[in-house]
């Protein structure tokens, strides 16, 4: 398992580097799921200011991007602003591209790359272009000479404690860098010597010109440009110097001519300085600007965008933060990015989570400009929903106990017809093995049973799921008097469709053929911290000391052949028992692995 280093903070971006399992994304369909045609009207405050746009004539045609920065692996808050990018473009028929803001190389890998567009693809769209920011470095690093001749950017030798001990507050102004000053001139031959590679990394920045009395700190003349002497995947060598995010962002929005720019609530802040660079450069006025894309074969398609914020994902029991979830990965306490347990998009997609559920979660949680922590019941929910109607149904035995009918000869084995699925005739049925050894829940059992049990019991009557009712005349018990073996006799009336088989029983329990069952792990996975909210750091704990211990249990059990030959990815509900998937990775149908998606029910409910 590849493990993740450190990672610098110069993009300007709040975030961490991430790594993850090396092993290849599994192919999925890209097919964009369409929208039914009775599907309500979705009445958001970003639909609404997208359908007065066009109403307006505005704009002819919508355009959105979904950019990330290629430095980790997305997570489920990702997926609600997947859906959002790509689902307004859809709706209104327009385009959504997927540009990976590749502007900070030392924290970018390939891998993260292929991970992106694969969970991209997996929720079920695809892009109009695929686009990195990149592209287009050869028109940022023109629109800065540009702003240094109209005297909006300068050249600042500022060390990057200097810049903070001259930024100022919240409560108090900052001051103006001793370099603020300086000609056009003196300007233009230091950026272009920063282009050169003259200097090096940290010497200087290019800074905008804007107010260093600003109440609003991002326009406290900003970064535009460091230097950083560092190869860069898609570009080699070719630039010592990158663009900070915030100037690349959104120059990068108005090249591509993207009309509605979406982002999360933290970037509210940051909205007029986007504005300003869009403002300032002015690519739709000056297409001269425009060149470099020529070599590159991408077209000329600058406009003006409008950021938009709405709230971000956040659920309870878990933990987002990339520097947190970056630790548990290099400490060992997960089993790497895609463990089961992990919110990252692969993790969850490991775990067994659809992505109609997540895009029915994303429906159900809506879009607001208020950030709140949600009950992860909503994400759990929508899993629950959507594997009922879906997935169809296997009986596996998550802890054997050995049942034998003792009045079937031995030998005895016949199929049994069962349906796949009890709501949805289309699925067809499977031919299930039927033998006089069964196996059946240990805790379906009890010798001394206590009030209100209504499964098996030493005397006691039980129906058998799709085989008939059974009765239990003796338990065997090893030389430590732990149950090893129970002796039931079968009641040959009461087959399916038979009279006695309306004979009231209180119970209903599955089993799996003892001949014919396969041997599976069977990974219990369930919530990863023990508390709602683990991430907040209060009375000297931190979310390591909320780690649940029972977050991941592996038992050996059995499971009906055509669960055993599942192909990987594929999933069930283990009747009575839960949802589970064959594992993406380690299930193979000579040796299958099941890992536990979720439980019939919200065991966490009382808790």
């Amino acid at each position: 398992m590849k493990r993740a280093s450190r990672a610098e903070t110069a993009s300007g971006r709040p975030s961490a580097t991430l790594t993850g399992s090396q092993r290849q994304p599994v192919p999925v369909s890209s097919n964009a799921p369409t929208p039914a045609a009775d599907a309500p009207v979705r009445t958001d405050f970003i639909r609404q200011i997208v359908r007065e746009d066009l109403a307006s004539g505005k704009h002819a045609a919508i355009k959105t991007r979904f950019p990330p920065e290629p430095n980790g692996y997305l997570h489920i808050g990702h997926a609600k602003a997947i859906c959002l990018d790509f689902g307004v473009a859809a709706e209104f028929g327009g385009s959504c591209n997927l540009r990976l803001d590749d502007t900070n190389p030392a924290r970018e890998d390939p891998e993260y790359v292929r991970a992106i567009q694969d969970d991209v693809r997996w929720l079920g769209f695809d892009w109009a272009s695929l686009r990195h920011a990149s592209d287009y470095f050869g028109v940022l690093y023109l629109a800065a000479e540009k702003l240094i001749k109209q005297g909006d950017a300068f050249v600042c030798d500022l060390s990057a404690e200097d810049v903070r001990a001259y930024r100022g507050t919240l409560t108090e102004p900052g001051r103006n860098s001793p370099y603020r000053e300086r000609t056009v001139e003196e300007n233009l031959d230091l950026f272009r010597r920063m282009r050169a590679g003259e200097f090096a990394d940290g010497a200087r920045t290019l800074r905008a010109k804007i107010d260093m009395g600003s109440g609003n700190i991002n326009l406290r003349d900003p970064a535009l440009y460091r230097i950083k002497h560092v190869e860069h995947q898609n570009t080699g060598n070719d630039w010592p110097i990158y663009p900070m995010y915030d100037y690349a962002h959104s120059l990068s929005d108005a090249i591509e001519g993207i009309t509605h720019s979406l982002c999360t609530l933290e970037f509210e802040d940051h909205r007029p300085l986007y504005d300003w660079c869009v403002a300032k450069v002015d690519l739709a006025g000056n297409p001269w600007l425009l060149e470099p894309l020529a070599a590159k074969g991408l077209p000329r398609e600058a406009g003006t965008p409008r950021q938009i914020e709405f709230s971000r994902l956040n659920f309870n029991y878990l933990v987002m933060s990339k520097r947190k979830l970056l630790a548990m990965v290099e400490d060992g306490l997960v089993d790497g990015w895609d463990d089961p347990r992990m919110p990252t998009l692969q993790g969850i997609r490991r775990r067994g989570y659809t992505a109609s559920a997540l895009r029915l979660m994303v429906d159900r949680v809506g879009i607001s400009k208020q950030n709140s922590l949600l009950d992860i019941g909503i994400l759990e929910g929508a899993l629950r929903d959507d594997l009922d109607a879906h997935a169809p149904r296997r009986m596996a035995v998550l802890d054997p106990l050995k049942l034998v009918l003792t009045n079937l000869a031995d030998g005895h084995e016949e199929s049994l017809a069962f349906a796949n699925h009890p709501k949805d005739a289309s699925q067809g049925e499977r031919a299930i093995p039927f033998s006089r050894t069964l196996w059946i829940e240990r805790e379906d059992f009890a010798e001394v049973p206590p009030p209100g049990f209504k499964r098996l019991t030493v005397g006691g009557d039980v129906r058998l799921r799709g085989a008939g009712i059974v009765r239990c005349d003796e338990v065997v018990k090893d030389a430590d008097g732990r149950v090893v073996e129970l002796r039931c006799t079968l009641d040959p009336e009461s087959r399916p469709g038979m009279e006695g088989a309306n004979r009231k029983v209180k119970g209903t329990i599955h089993w799996v053929s003892a001949t014919r069952g396969v041997p599976a792990e069977i990974r219990l996975y369930d919530r990863l911290f023990t508390v709602p909210n683990p991430d907040t750091d209060e009375d000297g704990k931190s979310y390591r000391d909320y780690l649940n211990p029972a977050s991941r249990q592996v038992v050996t059990g059995y499971v009906e052949p055509a669960a055993a030959d599942a192909a990987p990815e594929q999933g069930f509900q283990f009747e009575r028992n839960g949802y589970f998937v064959a594992d993406r990775y380690d299930h193979a149908p000579g040796k299958p692995v099941f890992n536990r998606s979720v439980t019939l029910r919200d065991t966490w409910a009382g808790k």
